[in-house]
């Protein structure tokens, strides 16, 4: 119904306001070409932006923009390169018009479609009422509540009486969505919590290796262009660092990535190097609060990320990717492997400049924070998919402009 009010509202609106009935101008070679531009354009960022919202913490009205622009864009750029011509009236007006559309549909959709959710009692279903984007509806009886639902909330994993297991088969045979607990709140918070394999929480311990190839060679394109165009900026980062303070320009550091392999990670140094921290090998890679040995560009590249960029050699040489989980220095990852289970399966996949647990959490590095983290990567690494990478890169533009998380 979204795509076919945007299709309605974005495309023949303006065309029938332009041409009327004039079946002439209707039939126009440029016409033709735009409407169906417009119209893969609205399809396609729509359905991604579907994709994107079934994600935790997005808001239709937040991403709406940004996916309709991405897809309008590629329409422009495929109209360009098959030298099609284009109504120069109704590409940008459809544009405007779908924004408008899904902005009207999004805010009817939040007013009058809640989620509702019933919750069978027992197990860990205590854990769901801390979140507050459903409204939930304990049951004290095996009795549907009046009034729409969007499904049953039930552990799995507990016995059940027998009472209500014939419930939930009922409400499965009427049509209503049986959900377990762990998955819905998995859904809702974007992490996820293992406690032992034989769950089989992660599904498959693989991820796509089709998308890993392909990501992979993206990642290189796109490397590649970003430094030659950003080549001149990255050697004047390096003569205000080197001018600021003796010393290389370029820090290196052993991390643990890929498979577990360690390898030498590139980073604008952001430290004095004549600093000093008393304590062994774990606690010299660990950056503190507002640490000392920070110099004040530093303080500036790392609240902006610019001391990342570097990395993109590793990205180059096939050691890292745009997005995925950080790589941890390797005292720490020995440390993290020691004390957390299934540490080392968050190097499944390569380690990024960006990833999931970076924006929802930022920089950590006590073990209780790296458990939360882990169910982070936990969750990117179970969903690994181009959306969530999508989602990562937009949300990543916050970031910088924020300097969220930074330390």
């Amino acid at each position: 119904m979204q795509i076919f009010g945007a299709l309605l509202f974005g495309v023949l609106v303006p065309v029938a306001f332009r041409w009327g009935t004039d079946i002439d101008g209707w039939l126009l070679p440029e016409q033709i070409s735009t409407i169906v531009a417009t119209t893969f354009a609205i399809t396609l960022g729509l359905i991604g932006l579907r994709q994107l919202a079934r994600l935790p913490g997005v808001e239709e009205s937040i991403y709406c923009v940004p996916a309709l622009l991405v897809s309008f864009l590629l329409a422009l750029a495929a109209l360009l390169m098959l030298r099609l011509e284009y109504n120069r009236y109704l590409f940008p007006t459809s544009f405007a018009l779908t924004v408008v559309w899904v902005f009207v549909a999004h805010a009817l959709n939040r007013r009058y479609r809640t989620v509702r959710l019933a919750i069978v009692p027992g197990g860990e279903v205590e854990t769901l009422a801390s979140i507050r984007e459903v409204e939930w509806l304990p049951l004290d009886t095996p009795t549907l509540p009046p009034g729409r639902l969007n499904g049953l909330i039930v552990d799995l994993r507990q016995d059940l009486d027998p009472r209500w297991e014939r419930f939930i088969a009922d409400c499965a045979l009427a049509g209503i969505r049986i959900f377990h607990v762990k998955q819905i709140r998995e859904s809702l918070t974007g992490r996820l919590e293992i406690t032992q394999l034989s769950e089989n929480t992660l599904g498959s311990l693989n991820p796509d290796a089709l998308y890993l190839k392909i990501k992979q060679g993206l990642d290189w394109i796109f490397a590649l262009l970003a430094l030659v165009l950003l080549f001149p900026a990255l050697l004047l980062v390096g003569l205000a660092i080197w001018l600021e303070s003796p010393g290389p320009a370029i820090f290196r550091q052993t991390r643990v990535g890929f498979r577990g392999l360690p390898f030498h990670v590139y980073k604008f140094r952001t430290m004095r190097t004549d600093s000093e921290v008393s304590g062994d090998r774990r606690q010299q890679a660990i950056t503190l609060l507002d640490d000392e040995r920070i110099t004040r560009l530093g303080r500036f590249l790392r609240r902006t990320r610019i001391d990342e960029l570097p990395q993109l050699i590793n990205i180059l040489r096939g050691e890292m990717s745009w997005i995925g989980p950080r790589p941890e220095a390797l005292p720490l990852a020995q440390w993290y492997e020691k004390e957390l289970s299934f540490y080392r399966y968050r190097h499944i996949v390569r380690p990024g400049i960006s990833g999931w647990a970076q924006i929802n959490q930022g920089h950590v590095t006590a073990v209780d924070q790296i458990r939360d983290k882990l169910h982070y990567d936990f969750y990117y690494i179970k969903n690994f998919s181009p959306w969530l990478d999508v989602l990562i890169a937009l949300r990543t533009v916050g970031i910088v402009i924020s300097g969220f998380g930074s330390r």
